[in-house]
């Protein structure tokens, strides 16, 4: 696929592209970049394969910026990034891509943008802002699913969503690194150590290294909230523990002084006057009952229970 950067992107054929002077859009396979790479005059020897391509990043050669993009899946972080290559110079941009990403971020643009000022440096700022476009909507989805996980704890459900929670932490912190390795790639653009972008376009770079911050900032503080619940998680259970070591610890203070008691009179020895007493057992009763009645008033007194 090839486009011409005018009011919005306009599809042309290859020899259209040949034939023009405007800055140009392109999208071709790995196996098209090897074929026809020389007739894109960047002078550079890109071999790249898509197995090796692990970030997002962006190089400067001596007559061109060269790099590649890894895009986490935001349906489902677990599944491979979406990855491919790009090199531009200031005549224009080639993505080289076989995941069908580029191409999808491409249309989308088409479809929804026209610009009153068409330029190469507009154009890669609208193609990295689609990037992140629905980042903030996911980030306050997992907020408001974490709000949740907070509110069930606080009620003291036991049933916690571990697993989920490790999940969100998991999927924020690939977030993070992927605005990490934005960033990186924004601020290589804003360099312009080649030249090939016009002084007053760099704001769109500063623009967008802005979001991604803000973005960058968001997720970070969501990864501490995931960490705050689990800690919050751990003393709800430490309390529930407490309580329960509180409950056992009276109920055996309770009982000591009463197996005391059971125990001094199971001896049964010849001479203990109290075992031929008529009320004995009676008094022995009523002592148990004080002093199982006095320590609980005592415990509650004290807070204890």
């Amino acid at each position: 696929m090839f486009f011409i950067i005018g009011e919005s992107l306009q599809e042309v054929s290859r020899e259209q592209l040949k034939n023009t002077d405007k800055q140009y859009v392109a999208v071709v396979s790995f196996d098209e970049w090897k074929e026809s790479r020389e007739s894109f005059e960047m002078g550079i020897d890109m071999d790249q394969d898509i197995s090796e391509m692990y970030t997002t990043k962006a190089e400067v050669n001596y007559d061109s910026l060269t790099g590649s993009f890894s895009i986490p899946n935001r349906e489902d972080f677990s599944k491979e990034d979406y990855k491919f290559a790009f090199a531009l110079d200031e005549k224009g941009i080639v993505f080289i891509d076989d995941s069908g990403k580029a191409e999808e971020i491409i249309n989308c643009i088409r479809n929804t943008k026209k610009w009153k000022l068409p330029s190469l440096e507009r154009f890669i700022y609208d193609f990295l802002d689609q990037i992140v476009m629905d980042d903030l909507r996911l980030m306050e989805k997992y907020e408001r699913e974490l709000d949740g996980i907070e509110k069930m704890i606080m009620k003291g459900d036991d049933d916690f969503p571990s697993s989920r929670l490790n999940e969100i932490r998991s999927d924020i912190r690939d977030l993070r690194i992927h605005y990490e390795q934005l960033m990186d790639l924004g601020q290589e653009l804003e360099e312009n150590e080649n030249n090939f972008f016009k002084q007053e376009n760099l704001r769109y770079y500063r623009l967008f290294l802005n979001r991604i911050a803000r973005l960058h900032d968001n997720s970070a503080s969501l990864r501490d909230y995931t960490m705050q619940l689990r800690d919050l998680y751990k003393a709800h259970i430490d309390i529930k523990q407490n309580r329960i070591m509180t409950v056992l610890t009276v109920v055996t203070t309770i009982f000591m002084p009463l197996t005391l008691i059971v125990g001094w009179y199971g001896m049964n020895f010849k001479f203990m006057p109290e075992l031929d007493w008529r009320w004995g057992y009676p008094v022995v009763i009523a002592v148990c009952l004080v002093i199982a009645v006095g320590s609980l008033l005592f415990f509650k007194k004290k807070k204890w229970l």
